[in-house]
């Protein structure tokens, strides 16, 4: 039985050392939440991750879907794969309110939650 889901968003700032694919980050934190970047089947907690430039270094973001009660241990992944790296300094990470213009994607995502139970 699927569980209602809500959307939440945790941020990052950070700064790629030279060389480093930004894709990479992505990578990290799917591996962290799926076991694998690229996986079969469909994701305990459906996310999607966005990095762009800015004039600190990147801004990375993860929105994820899932039951309130794993909000806690789906930030603490993010917030592990975020750290576990030296590929990248983590600046700062923050949570904040999904935007107005990622609600037509926190929809999608949890349209598509498989059950995990």
């Amino acid at each position: 039985m699927l569980r209602s889901v809500q959307a939440f968003v945790v941020q990052a700032q950070l700064r790629l050392r030279a060389g480093i694919d930004p894709a990479a980050v992505g990578a990290a934190v799917t591996t962290e939440l799926c076991g694998h970047w690229e996986h079969e089947g469909p994701c305990r907690w459906p996310h999607n991750n966005q990095i762009e430039p800015d004039a600190d270094g990147f801004t990375f973001r993860t929105l994820f879907v899932a039951p309130s009660e794993e909000e806690d241990d789906v930030r603490r992944r993010i917030d592990v794969a975020l750290r576990r790296s030296d590929a990248w300094e983590v600046c700062a990470i923050v949570s904040r309110d999904v935007a107005p213009s990622e609600t037509a994607l926190a929809a999608r995502l949890a349209g598509s939650r498989g059950s995990a139970e």
